[in-house]
């Protein structure tokens, strides 16, 4: 077989692992001399090099006739399919690495081709999708109803890529990125929604790092994998935290459209990353959140991997040669696809023995925010109130408003910028997002949206609105439950109840819908805002 690329950071593991697995290897790639020493530095190994270019990858294949070609030699963002195309004209297997969004979803173009020529064609054969699909199928596993997958991924410094990695995340920095989110395509932007996520498994030192969004084939093919369709995101970031944070700066340009795009920072960057690369130290993660319903009880599933002495670069390695194994065995079909799906967690955890590698799942109950604050009366409220509020993960519903807009100067700045809707009857969408217990209310009213997030303070549900919160006491109604404010503070400040907003808030069940009315005033302001309407709440989790 051919390794492509088989004397790079992540090629050169693949050949090695394929060669301990028994296969006989030709390193592959444009540079006889990197590849002929690459293989005098395993002479062990039953490794052949070969001076290959993509472009004259068709004629070495008729000569070679090998049995399966591998390639590790992105990147593979706006790259064509001249390598597999090649294979399959030339009766060979292919299998990549590619984390390129386009381009592994793009594949399954080629299938009819590869069915008729008998040969797998494999995109995705690495972390991502091959192993992210593997931990989201084992923890997905039982559930009713998926409602969100959340994945980190943070390399150590030593073993972030070379030029190849580089120009892959500075292809999407800024850039528009389509996430499944509240039931529909939404635009996110790459390197953006940075957050520090700790990484933890019991008997090891856990790690902290930021990682921020990335563009990966996990946001195609995830959600259609699942039932209920889940919201799927996906974040990566380098060990030192400069690094991330600069990107995300560069970021902002970017989708300011002040600057077309960063591919002219790839040298400096690679430049950067050596400069920087004997700083930190040399230690991996990868995290998978999958939160949904099973049985009516809302779960939250996570699995961590964390990987010692530098042995994080082993890992997007490893699905080459599981799969490879397979192949041999005749348990892999001819035609083209994703490797979401072709292997089990269950294979990864046998190829982590042999690595300083150690994983582990976790399984808790959830109760979600308003359930917790109301307790027995919760289950009272009618159903399409309760409903709307079964949030774990995460959960949409849509329907129509009309709003009312106070008309006094004031209340016109106040409204301004609080951003508040425009006066008018119109569509209403509301999705919800919770992450550890706290809810993040999006409501896009006919494409003028804002948010709000809520939060439990004792027993009172906590409204925020940018420095401004609200304490909320939920007391139960005949059909359904009432709100009024009973604390407010002004950032970090406790303010006087007297000079709080009188807020009129309803909710309830009429018609099989549920049912909403906010009303919002100020003392010698007078009339601020007044929203009303209805949604169709989603089924409830047992029925769903």
């Amino acid at each position: 077989m051919i390794v492509l690329g088989g004397y790079g950071g992540f090629g050169g593991r693949v050949a090695l692992l394929l060669a301990r697995t028994g296969f006989a290897v030709t390193v592959a790639g444009r540079d006889g001399r990197k590849a002929e020493a690459f293989c005098r530095l395993h002479p062990d190994e039953r490794f052949a090099p070969l001076a290959l270019d993509r472009n004259a990858v068709a004629a070495t294949l008729a000569v070679e006739r090998p049995w399966l070609v591998v390639d590790a030699a992105g990147p593979f963002q706006g790259s064509d399919y001249q390598v597999a195309e090649a294979c399959i004209a030339a009766g060979a297997h292919y299998f990549d690495l590619a984390d390129a969004r386009a381009f592994v979803t793009g594949v399954r173009r080629l299938d009819q081709a590869a069915r008729a020529a008998d040969v797998a064609v494999i995109s995705g054969v690495s972390s991502l999708p091959a192993l992210s699909s593997a931990v989201a199928d084992h923890l997905a596993a039982g559930l009713d109803r998926v409602t969100r997958i959340d994945t980190a991924l943070s390399a150590s410094n030593r073993a972030s890529g070379g030029t190849s990695t580089t120009r892959a995340i500075l292809s999407y920095v800024g850039r528009p990125i389509r996430l499944w989110r509240g039931q529909a395509w939404r635009e996110a932007f790459g390197w953006q929604e940075m957050a520090k996520v700790t990484f933890a498994i019991p008997g090891h030192r856990p790690l902290r790092r930021r990682v921020a969004l990335c563009d990966v084939p996990d946001l195609d093919l995830l959600p259609d994998l699942y039932p209920g369709r889940p919201a799927v995101r996906f974040r990566a970031g380098t060990e030192i935290e400069i690094q991330n944070i600069a990107l995300w700066l560069l970021s902002w340009p970017v989708r300011w459209k002040w600057v077309r795009g960063l591919g002219a920072l790839v040298r400096p960057g690679v430049w950067a990353q050596k400069a920087l690369g004997r700083i930190g130290g040399d230690r991996s993660a990868m995290a998978m959140d999958v939160k949904g319903w099973g049985g009516g009880d809302p779960i939250h599933r996570r699995w961590t991997l964390i990987a010692e002495k530098g042995d994080g670069p082993w890992i997007p390695a490893m699905a080459a040669a599981l799969l490879a194994e397979r192949l041999q065995g005749g348990e892999v079909a001819p035609g083209a696809r994703t490797a979401a799906g072709s292997l089990a967690l269950a294979d990864f955890e046998c190829a982590f023995a042999d690595f300083a590698i150690a994983s582990a799942t976790e399984e808790e109950r959830v109760s979600p925010l308003y359930a917790r604050i109301m307790g027995d009366g919760f289950a009272r409220l009618p159903e399409t109130v309760r409903a709307l509020h079964l949030v774990n993960g995460e959960l949409a519903a849509a329907g129509a408003a009309e709003v009312i807009r106070g008309r006094s100067l004031p209340a016109r700045l106040i409204g301004w910028i609080a951003g508040f809707p425009p006066a008018g009857r119109t569509d209403l969408r509301v999705r919800m997002d919770e992450v550890a217990g706290v809810e993040t209310w999006h409501r896009d009213f006919g494409g003028h949206a804002f948010f709000s997030r809520l939060s439990q303070h004792e027993a009172m549900v906590v409204e925020r609105f940018g420095p401004i919160r609200f304490a909320m006491a939920l007391p139960n109604r005949a059909d359904g439950l009432s709100m009024h404010i009973v604390k407010w503070w002004l950032g970090p400040v406790r303010m006087p109840l007297i000079l709080a907003p009188r807020c009129v808030a309803v909710e309830r069940e009429a018609d099989g819908l549920f049912h909403f009315d906010v009303a919002i005033r100020l003392p010698l302001v007078g009339p601020l805002v007044h929203y009303r309407g209805w949604l169709e709440a989603p089924k409830p989790p047992a029925e769903a």
